[in-house]
């Protein structure tokens, strides 16, 4: 498993609207493929975001984040990816 985290904008929830229904779409086929296996923005302050993915090669997440509108417009400042090497639960 990998953890993609997004660095956000100050603004992206003001930002975010214009782009949401292109990005959920985006999450939701990586979904759909089962590579995708959670995903949202933290709360309190909503300043990043976090991914886990279910995929045996990176590649699949930078292509994501390649093609992803909230990078490509700017709402993420940066953003990263970690292998998980999860040890207790499950993510199904």
């Amino acid at each position: 498993m990998f953890l993609l985290e997004y660095d956000l904008v100050t603004d992206y929830i003001e930002r975010r609207a214009e782009f949401r229904d292109a990005h959920l779409a985006l999450a939701t086929e990586a979904a759909e493929r089962g590579q995708l296996a959670l995903g949202g923005a933290l709360a309190d302050p909503p300043d990043r975001a976090l991914l886990v993915w279910r995929v045996a090669d990176r590649s699949v997440i930078d292509e994501f984040v390649r093609t992803d509108p909230y990078v490509t417009n700017g709402l993420v400042r940066s953003w990263s990816v970690r292998p998980w090497n999860v040890v207790v639960g499950t993510a199904s």
